[in-house]
């Protein structure tokens, strides 16, 4: 019963680990899609 316990913990534990890096991975690539184009010139709009 001991080591199903000890199972399941570690079960959550990873997949509740992987969530946190999945989340951290999303937002890094938003903030580097956003400062990627930090400095350029907006597209000028014609008309």
């Amino acid at each position: 019963m001991k080591k199903a316990l000890l199972l399941a913990t570690a079960a959550i534990t990873g997949y509740v680990a992987w969530i946190k890096v999945r989340q951290d991975r999303e937002e890094r690539d938003l903030w580097a899609e956003v400062t990627d184009s930090f400095g350029e010139q907006p597209p000028q709009v014609t008309g």
